[in-house]
Parts: structure tokens; C-alpha cells; sequence
């Protein structure tokens, strides 16, 4: 038993990871079977794992959200100056949206949903909780009213628009910053 429980952490490791670069590469349609085949097994060996391509794009862009939150965090944490921590976070998570075919889109999506519907996996509610002391702590060096909701928009627009272009959406980016907070 304990073999299997092995063997299964190590198949969903490896598929996540095959995962990862077909996403990355290919889209959300990347073929579950080829990601199986990729990874040395069989298409029961997927299904177990993510029975639905929903459930394997899920665990996909959480990796990278979970990725983007701790990175938040430590730049939190590490009280240097707020603008820059602010902007480099804004920077991982546009890069991460802009390489991550599909990434954009869903958090357009989950933005999308009303107030109280279920979000398709939470990102940006995850997204916003981190990077609203950023927020809160560049606020001084800020236009008056920029609220988190306000950048992560911006971002995922940037990314839509920019996608596997990831200098013409930094290049964006910095456009945008210019406006939003001249130095």
C-alpha cells in the first residue's frame, strides 16, 4: 500500500508537471491524453488524478496562484521600499498570466462571476487577499482610489492582449505604472 501511495504522489507530480508545459505551450485544450502519454502513463492513471480537463487546469493554475501568494508575501515581509514590492509583484503575476496559456482567460472568468456565484477556482479572491497589503502599504505612492481588483484587471488585460509576449506586456505594464503612480 504504501508503494502505491508513492507511486501515485510521484504520477500526479509528473503529470502536473507534463501538465504545466502543455498548458504553458498548447492552452487550456491540451490533450489529456497526450499529457498521459508524455508522462509514461495511461489514460486511468489521468483520470484518477483529474477526471476532468477542469480539474487538471485547476490544479495547474492553483500551483502557480499558491506560487504568486507566497511571492506576495515575502515581498510583504521584506519592507523594502512598498512601490517597488508593489510592482514586482504586479510583475510576477502578469509574467506568470502572460506564459500560462489560458491563465488570463480564467481569471478574466472568474472576475467575471457575481457577487456569491462560486469562482472557478478562487484565484483571484486568492490574488487579491495577497496582494492587498502591497496595496495598502504603496498606497502614498498610489493615485488616489487604486484598489487591488483595479491592478489584477489591469494585469489580466495586459496579459489577454500580450499573451507569450512577455516583454511587450512588461513593456505595458510600465506604460501603465507611469500613469498610475509618476515618480
Amino acid at each position: 500500500m504504501t508503494g502505491q501511495r508513492a507511486d501515485a504522489r510521484r504520477n500526479y507530480a509528473l503529470l502536473l508537471a507534463v501538465a504545466e508545459r502543455a498548458v504553458a505551450e498548447q492552452g487550456p485544450d491540451a490533450s489529456l491524453e497526450q499529457i498521459g502519454r508524455t508522462a509514461g502513463v495511461g489514460s486511468g492513471t489521468v483520470r484518477r488524478h483529474f477526471p476532468t480537463r477542469h480539474a487538471l487546469l485547476e490544479a495547474v493554475f492553483r500551483k502557480q496562484i499558491d506560487h504568486l501568494t507566497v511571492r506576495a508575501q515575502a515581498l510583504a515581509d521584506a519592507r523594502e521600499d512598498n512601490r517597488a514590492a508593489l510592482l514586482a509583484w504586479l510583475g510576477d503575476v502578469l509574467t506568470v498570466a502572460a506564459e500560462t496559456r489560458g491563465l488570463a482567460e480564467a481569471l478574466k472568468r472568474d472576475r467575471s462571476t457575481g457577487p456569491g456565484d462560486a469562482h472557478e477556482h478562487g484565484a483571484v479572491a486568492s490574488l487579491a487577499e495577497a496582494g492587498r497589503p502591497l496595496v495598502r502599504r504603496a498606497a502614498p505612492a498610489l493615485a488616489a482610489g487604486v484598489t487591488i481588483t483595479d491592478l489584477l484587471d489591469l494585469v489580466t488585460g495586459i496579459a489577454l492582449a500580450t499573451e507569450h509576449d512577455p516583454a511587450g506586456a512588461h513593456r505595458l505594464l510600465a506604460l501603465t505604472v507611469t500613469g498610475l503612480s509618476p515618480q
